[in-house]
């Protein structure tokens, strides 16, 4: 073996992990709303849990990603430790989906349709239906399962190439020599631990060894130590990934470690002791691709199924490695997690629950608002202040984290939910601010000692009835993305427009007739354009309820098309006319 060899073989390396690279990335995009499904579907059920992290793994080909995924959602409370470590051990299965795929490369037979199955025979088949789809298709979901397509091709061309330029190393006695040296079980294992933890990925480390294994110079004895190394290598990503997080998702990663770490000081003992007591003659022939894939799949079964049933003793011990600090009890889980950025389907979800906290502060605020224009408390008026600070804050984290993601390679779908959110946030942040203008208005009146007129009172009140249901409406649309209450929600912003126009009108003339002071006149001019405002952002959220169902993201269109498609706009219109109906004026104010 040359310099040239040497050089091919480094080659065929990158493209292999590029292609297993592109591959994922596409494999995530493409099956974003499948991701979604699967941990919606997840429940606190052992078996559910490990079925979880066996389909996400197999769907993305890679359990460092999917335990990065799940780290990221302990750290922002949207999964329990608990459900976590079912999903890690279901990732540690499903991981071996890939050195399957990767040992179609061993197949050697004459046969025709046996041959077919070698990826050198269909690779060049799916490279150039992937190219077809990546060039010429508009569709993004075609260009990604082009991406696939090409990814898969490219991973299968860089391990034939690695294959091709290490075979001449069966011949070199040095080479030989490093894997007799690998029988030494420990030797093995830090080897496979050390290659894992430098390209962290278990997947593309037992590739790495399927394509050594084309040698001859691999023996089963060396293989399965290096083999058990690389699952201890595989828990690097997973650790670093739990830099800077809360303690639960430290916790997760030192699950993820405890898993592989107990496995293979379990099994290896038993390797030690079978191989010491009965010597097999397996052990001593040389490693195969497949026999590598088998040994791989082998190897994970039997771990999750010795530590499966005790994932709540891996819980206890986890907690004592990472203990409660009592300084540190009450701490708060991180909001939005970058880590989950890379998979855009997933950070979407978690960008969606922290949207519809935001919501609930947002519409909070302004029913309490509400509320003090009766009967303010120095408690009551903290409290919107406080939630008008939190819509802030969410709108500061929410509007950065979505433009990074942005920046990630995204589906028509997933762009359009993004775009939706931004835009719904900004909505909720001044729904808030109205709530606190309207407490400044009832603080006004209350300071200065002003009072309005029984006519402007009753008034008023239907405007705050209206005002309350569009939130509730507006508020249930976009926490359900349900399109048959967002379609009521913009019927009634129509009736609280003709209510704030009647109602200046009406106490234009209390005021000429003397029953109200201006004072209290401008104080109700202010609190009718902010209900009035209210509403109109409550039209804007359910607009874009709208707009994502339809894939039209032009708000005004959709609600021009709301007004005219049918009759049911007009009938329900209708209807809030007449129980938003304000009374008879009386010359008797």
């Amino acid at each position: 073996m040359d310099i040239f060899n040497v050089l091919t073989m480094i080659g065929g390396l990158c493209l292999f992990l590029f292609g297993m690279n592109l591959m994922g990335q596409a494999l995530e995009r493409r099956a974003g709303g499948k991701l979604r499904s699967l941990l919606d579907k997840m429940t606190g059920s052992v078996f559910a849990g490990f079925l979880t992290g066996l389909g996400i793994t197999a769907i993305i080909q890679s359990s460092s990603a999917t335990t990065v995924m799940v780290v990221g959602f302990v750290n922002s409370g949207l999964m329990t430790l608990r459900q976590a470590i079912n999903v890690i051990m279901g990732a540690n299965v499903g991981t071996t989906v890939t050195a399957w795929l990767l040992s179609l490369g061993g197949i050697d037979s004459g046969n025709f349709w046996i041959k077919l199955l070698k990826p050198s025979s269909f690779t060049p088949v799916l490279a150039l239906i992937g190219i077809i789809y990546y060039m010429f298709c508009k569709d993004n979901k075609k260009k990604d399962t082009g991406m696939i397509l090409l990814g898969f091709a490219t991973l299968m061309f860089g391990m034939e190439t690695m294959s091709g330029a290490v075979a001449g190393l069966k011949d070199v006695p040095a080479f030989t020599n490093l894997f007799v040296a690998f029988q030494n079980p420990l030797l093995g294992v830090l080897a496979g631990a050390l290659l894992t933890a430098i390209i962290q990925s278990s997947s593309a480390s037992v590739g790495i060894l399927q394509a050594l294994a084309v040698t001859g110079s691999v023996s089963y004895a060396a293989a399965i130590p290096i083999i058990m190394g690389q699952n201890i290598g595989t828990t690097v990503t997973a650790m670093l990934s739990s830099i800077g997080t809360n303690k639960n998702a430290r916790r997760a990663a030192v699950v993820h470690l405890l898993f592989n770490v107990i496995g293979v000081v379990v099994l290896l003992t038993v390797f030690c002791i079978v191989r010491a007591a009965f010597a097999p003659a397996l052990l001593n022939e040389s490693a195969t691709m497949a026999g590598i894939a088998v040994t791989h799949s082998v190897f994970n079964i039997l771990c999750t199924a010795m530590l499966l049933p005790a994932g709540g003793l891996l819980e206890k011990l986890a907690c004592r490695i990472v203990p409660d600090d009592p300084q540190t009890q009450g701490e708060k889980t991180t909001e939005l997690d970058e880590r989950l950025l890379p998979t855009p389907s997933l950070a979407l979800r978690q960008s969606r629950a922290v949207a519809r906290e935001m919501a609930d502060c947002a519409v909070r605020a302004l029913n309490n608002a509400l509320t003090a224009l009766d009967h303010n408390t120095p408690e009551l008026a903290q409290s919107i202040r406080d939630d008008e600070e939190l819509c802030d804050h969410y709108e500061d984290i929410l509007g950065t984290y979505l433009v990074k993601l942005s920046t990630q390679k995204m589906g028509r779908d997933e762009s359009e939910e993004a775009t939706e959110l931004l835009k719904t946030i900004g909505d909720f942040e001044r729904i808030s601010d109205h709530a606190v203008n309207i407490l400044s208005s009832a603080e006004e009146m209350e300071q200065k000692g002003l009072t309005f007129s029984g006519s402007a009172l009753n008034e008023l009140a239907i405007l705050t009835s209206a005002i309350r249901e569009i939130l509730s409406l507006s508020l249930k649309s976009f926490s359900s993305q349900d399109v048959a209450l967002a379609q009521q929600v913009e019927p009634l912003e129509q009736v609280i427009d003709t209510l704030k126009e009647q109602m200046r009108t009406r106490h234009i003339l209390r005021m000429q007739q003397g029953h109200c002071s201006i004072e209290a006149g401008f104080v109700l001019s202010d609190l009718l354009t902010d209900l009035e405002r209210t509403s109109d952002h409550c039209s804007n959220i359910a607009g874009c309820v709208i707009d994502a169902r339809a894939h039209n993201l032009n708000l005004h269109e959709t609600l021009r098309q709301a007004k005219t498609a049918d009759g049911s706009f007009q009938q329900t219109y209708e209807s809030y006319v007449e129980k938003y109906q304000l009374p008879v004026p009386s010359s008797n104010v």
